[in-house]
């Protein structure tokens, strides 16, 4: 299933085994809609939106004709200093105005990983700026995926994701995903007097797709507030209608300090990320008094105008075609269409009905008697015409919001054959 001329090829593909992926690749050449086609014209159902971020499908003409129009217009400028253009200040503003916080300001970067990093280095500034620098601690949860940076890499809880890289950015500590208690257990044994940050997915994404029991986001967001330690929601997958609200945290009343996105801002045509800060965190480095503090931190490409005009044709779209709430409106034909795996006898436990994404977990003594179970269901599912996510024990699905009953139905056949074929 691959051309000749992807086979030995230099390319070196992130998280993947290169001696097994060389001359065995999957060649995408085209896509469209909710659909992907490869190289040698079979058509697949892009059942996990690329990478959680195709959240409009493929192929708009509106980005593509944004993008071409900025490029012929201003195709680059950094935002350093006194720096700005007209797609970045209008696409802030517009973020800015759908943020839970009233004058929220917006950070960019280049993904996810950097507004990962910059929260966490907004974090410590601004409680060195404002009379605590010994807050720096930063805590995480178990299993929880922030991206592969460096804080990143640390603040995140997949332990293989670690692993090998040698000494990773220190005073950081994790919690179990799904319980309040354990985090404010962890804030008095390391101090309220240190803990500047807790990260928190929504709905944990590359780590399972975990879903947080009922109370869990308000009862976390409220311990954090009691000890004045910065609530960062991380929603680069949960955001943009992928849980059926703008940021995915905003289905729930809590007010964080600051939201993580990327991925869907653009519908991944465009690499782009935006950090939304609250305004009691940002108000130190605006006072524009004299000596104020600067975040001298910042990526090259942030706020990059032809990014940023294709994200403003990105929220175009899901104002013009009312995307946003379908992450809601799908979660439970999802779950309906996944359901009827729960019952075979290669899966644990299936997860869905919080959005429109959901997992099947492998039974562990599958996992264990085959450590590839999940990958090569994940080609199974490939044969079967639908392109789904590996998670080491199991498989993940994130369509695009596009995506309506004829795809659900496939993903409601196609998925229990390759477990038959893999079992």
């Amino acid at each position: 299933m691959v051309s000749s001329a992807s086979a030995r090829n230099p390319l070196w593909h992130p998280f993947a085994d290169m001696g097994a992926v060389d001359g065995d690749r999957l060649v995408i050449t085209r896509g469209e809609g909710s659909y992907v086609w490869d190289d040698e014209g079979k058509r697949y159902f892009d059942a996990t939106a690329s990478l959680w971020y195709a959240n409009f499908g493929h192929g708009r003409e509106e980005i593509a004709q944004a993008v071409a129009d900025q490029l012929r217009t201003l195709d680059s400028y950094n935002l350093f200093g006194y720096n700005a253009n007209e797609p970045a200040l209008k696409l802030a503003e517009r973020v800015s105005a759908l943020a839970p916080e009233p004058g929220s300001k917006v950070f960019f970067g280049s993904g996810g990983g950097d507004v990962i990093d910059t929260a966490v280095k907004i974090a410590r500034s601004y409680f060195a700026h404002t009379g605590r620098p010994e807050k720096v601690h930063v805590i995480g949860r178990v299993q929880g995926y922030h991206g592969t940076h460096g804080f990143g890499t640390a603040v995140g809880g997949i332990a293989a994701n670690a692993a090998g890289f040698g000494p990773l950015p220190g005073d950081i500590s994790h919690v179990p995903y799904d319980s309040a208690e354990a985090l404010e257990a962890e804030i008095l044994r390391v101090g309220p007097e240190r803990v500047a940050a807790f990260f928190c997915e929504p709905v944990i994404g590359a780590g399972g797709v975990l879903l947080p029991p009922d109370g869990y986001i308000e009862t976390v967001a409220g311990i954090c507030r009691k000890h004045d330690v910065l609530f960062v929601a991380d929603c680069v997958i949960a955001a943009f209608g992928r849980l059926g609200t703008w940021f995915g945290i905003d289905r729930w009343t809590v007010k964080p300090d600051m939201i993580t996105t990327a991925k869907g801002i653009t519908g991944g045509t465009i690499p782009l990320g935006a950090l939304i800060v609250a305004p009691r965190v940002a108000e130190p480095f605006f006072t524009g008094a004299p000596g104020a503090p600067v975040l001298r931190h910042g990526a090259t490409y942030a706020g990059h105008p032809v990014a940023c005009a294709a994200g403003n044709a990105t929220l175009d779209i899901y104002e013009r075609d009312g995307l946003i709430p379908r992450g809601r409106e799908l979660e439970k034909p999802l779950a309906d269409a996944l359901s009827g795996l729960a019952s075979h006898p290669l899966v644990k436990e299936v997860r869905a009905g919080l959005g429109f994404l959901g997992a099947v977990e492998l039974k562990a003594d599958v996992v264990a008697a085959n450590p590839g179970a999940a990958n090569r269901l994940q080609r199974l599912a490939r044969d079967e015409g639908v392109l789904v996510r590996n998670l080491a024990k199991g498989i993940a699905v994130s369509p695009p919001l596009i995506a309506g009953e004829t795809e659900l139905d496939l993903l409601a056949t196609a998925l229990p054959r390759a477990l038959d074929k893999l079992a």
